[in-house]
């Protein structure tokens, strides 16, 4: 009689604000070999994020972005991200950072249209006290049906592994869909790409972030460092002014930043080289849209 465990495999959707730790848990839960994906082609209409493999199970892990987009992009994203939960994930992690003060409405009502079991994973637990975090905790209770909780530190990795079992339990028998080294579709370029988007986010206000697009120019790897040369893309010559800003300032600070993110991310040391380019209103045309590669 075979008594081995069945191989099972699903989908999981990754929601919750930027910066509530998502990459983190994600190169927590994936280990550092992030830092050597290999890009393949794939037809799949994911955007996966990241693919966690061993011996008996396989969950890949989708990406959902824009739960934090203005108003008139917001329903538009949210949407998106609804449809991708709704039809192709098996399970929803909702990644709650308790320390934020700005509340999570719009998540909350996401997650209350998608009738998928929600596990929410309560992150940052290495910086705020237990019983905050559980009194913050309650009233989503309140909002929302969850199949399990789980108080977890990304970056020191506690709580991860019951993270794991509770997934684990939920996913149905079914073969792996990708090979098992692979840890994402996308290559590491995207990655970097999207974590100096996210620095413009954090750094600039109002329009700015909403008019750039970052390409990653050349990479280069060596042993123990990695050296990036990108550009930022804006839509207007005013705003070039405003990232390089005073006497470069501006620039050399979200270089800082988005450095240290990539670090943390691809786990080596980074040499980080960027420059800012004009491109007149290249989001209303349609072959810059198309060759930036949305």
């Amino acid at each position: 009689m075979n008594t081995d465990k069945p191989h099972k495999s699903g989908y999981a959707a990754i929601i919750g604000k930027p910066n509530a730790g998502k990459s983190t848990l994600m190169n927590r839960i994936l280990g550092s070999k992030i830092s050597i994906t290999t890009h393949k082609a794939q037809t799949t209409r994911h955007q996966v994020v990241g693919i966690y493999s061993d011996d008996d199970t396989q969950i890949i892990f989708l990406d959902t972005p824009g739960v934090i987009s203005p108003k008139y992009e917001l329903q538009k994203a949210m949407m998106k991200t609804v449809e991708r939960a709704r039809t192709d994930a098996d399970l929803i992690l909702f990644i709650f950072d308790p320390t934020d003060s700005h509340p999570t409405d719009e998540v909350i009502e996401l997650l209350k249209s998608i009738n998928k079991p929600i596990l929410l994973v309560v992150n940052k637990m290495d910086v705020i006290d237990r019983e905050k975090a559980e009194q913050k905790v309650a009233l989503i209770e309140k909002k929302l049906k969850l199949k399990s909780i789980h108080y977890v530190s990304a970056i020191r990795g506690t709580g991860t592994h019951a993270l794991m079992e509770s997934m684990r339990a939920l996913l149905m028998p079914g073969p792996p869909y990708y090979p098992k080294e692979d840890l994402s579709e996308h290559p590491v370029r995207f990655f970097v790409s999207e974590l100096i988007r996210e620095q413009i986010y954090l750094q600039f206000q109002q329009e700015i972030p909403y008019s750039c697009t970052v390409e990653v120019i050349s990479y280069s790897e060596d042993i123990d460092i990695d050296r990036i040369s990108a550009e930022i893309i804006v839509n207007r010559k005013s705003q070039k002014g405003m990232l390089i800003g005073k006497g470069g300032t501006a620039i050399k600070n979200l270089g800082i930043k988005a450095r240290e993110s990539i670090e943390e991310f691809i786990g080596k040391k980074v040499f980080l080289d960027l420059h800012v380019k004009v491109r007149e209103k290249w989001r209303e045309k349609e072959n810059w849209v198309r060759n930036l590669g949305y």
